[in-house]
């Protein structure tokens, strides 16, 4: 049974909130309509400032601006802590470990008290974490607060990091893509990013399925320069096994370990 047009617009309104980029072709197989008759239902929406248009498809209205720390930390929460449980299961009793700026490191830090660990972060979020555990060894990075994200980045974040080596190193980011590689929407984050994959022996990046199938204005490595890339289990699998071919991936779902 055919969809009437305004069921058809609040579907695509529903796909384009969980803040990846839709395709017409994709939505065509879905629905299926026409090209010309999805292409007018993204103009339509497009006026309502619901999503913008691109060639090929749409993104939402606010991609490719940087969200706040606050307003990162609220979405996809439940899936974060999966992916901050595997991660920090990695990491061995006595081991130096970095954590990036990000919501997401922030639960592998919540699952890395306890233990005897030393943790190197460029963020205030993470380090305040461990304020009141005796088990774990705190070095915060200097450098310039960027106050959106959290994160302490630039000239002397990034001098600190060349004279530091470290087993593991967790990266964030804002969008992945299985060509383009791992990206941020600030240049200054992304240098400082960078540094910090150097400084570490392992090199793993952690984001939610959210961050798959973008493009970032900066970027930060390609994906062969990580060793590993830990994500939840609710994203779009041909955009998963596409990473696949770039790096090792390890799926964290809600409730068990690995997938």
């Amino acid at each position: 049974m055919a969809m009437f047009a305004e069921e058809r617009r609040a579907a695509i309104i529903s796909k384009i909130k969980s803040g990846a980029p839709i395709y017409v072709a994709d939505l065509v197989q879905e629905f299926g309509v026409s090209e010309a008759t999805i292409r007018r239902d993204l103009a339509v929406l497009e006026d309502m400032n619901l999503l913008k248009r691109t060639h090929g498809g749409a993104v939402p209205p606010n991609y490719g601006l940087e969200p706040t720390f606050q307003e990162k930390e609220i979405q996809n929460l439940n899936l974060k802590a999966a992916i901050g449980k595997m991660a920090a299961s990695l990491v061995k009793e006595g081991e130096t470990v970095l954590l990036d700026a990000g919501t997401t490191t922030l639960q592998i830090a919540s699952n890395l008290r306890g233990r005897n660990v030393t943790v190197a972060t460029n963020c205030i979020d993470v380090a305040n974490v461990f304020l009141d555990d005796p088990s774990v060894e705190v070095w915060l990075l200097g450098g310039i607060l960027r106050k959106g994200p959290r994160s302490l980045v630039g000239f002397l974040t990034n001098q600190a990091l060349k004279a530091l080596r470290f087993d593991k190193v967790f990266l964030a980011a804002n969008a992945i893509d299985a060509d383009f590689g791992v990206t941020t929407p600030n240049m200054t984050e992304a240098e400082t990013k960078r540094h910090m994959l150097f400084a570490g022996k392992k090199k793993i990046l952690v984001a939610d399925h959210s961050k798959i199938g973008l493009e970032g204005l900066c970027k930060i490595c390609d994906l062969n320069e990580l060793d590993l890339f830990i994500t939840d289990d609710k994203g779009d699998e041909r955009k998963v096994e596409q990473l696949k071919r770039k790096v090792k991936v390890i799926i964290a779902s809600e409730g068990s370990d690995e997938r």
